[in-house]
């Protein structure tokens, strides 16, 4: 296998949490735009003295966000739309999704914990029918980049 290649292809991933499980990858309807993975805040704060001297702080904050794009006419758009109705009627549903994301070439794992819908998407219709874009809030995103050549498990 190539370490200089990359295909949505070898994307698999899943949802689960109240009211919801399923994939998401190939043949799921997922946008040209696929999948961001975006952490919320630096890990890092430069802080520069009077004198010229420095100090880094460390954060511990391992918050991000998961988007997903789907085409307009994506089976996953009701699936989402169906978990986001059911887990927004309760504090008891709400915030408990976890997003799985592996690219099985490259040996990259992307976890996302502790999720929630950040909204319901924008939905335009207009000439053509475009994307929708479904955003998670998580707690914790755990992110892992694999050399190119993942171990045989």
């Amino acid at each position: 296998m190539s370490q200089y290649v990359y295909s949505f292809l070898d994307i698999l991933g899943a949802v689960t949490g109240p009211g919801m499980s399923f994939s998401i990858g190939m043949d799921e309807g997922i946008a040209e735009e696929g999948i961001t993975i975006a952490m919320d805040e630096n890990k890092n704060t430069k802080t520069m003295g009077a004198d010229g001297s420095g100090m880094h702080s460390l954060h511990a904050g391992k918050g991000g966000s998961v988007t997903i794009r789907t085409l307009k006419t994506s089976p996953l758009n009701y699936m989402l739309d169906q978990a986001y109705n059911f887990q927004t009627t309760s504090s008891a549903n709400h915030g408990q999704n976890i997003i799985s994301i592996r690219d099985v070439a490259r040996g990259d794992s992307f976890t996302a914990q502790q999720c929630a819908f950040r909204k319901l998407p924008d939905n335009i219709n207009a000439k053509d029918g475009g994307t929708m874009e479904w955003v998670f809030d998580a707690i914790i995103v755990d992110m892992l980049l694999g050399n190119g050549t993942p171990a045989v498990t």
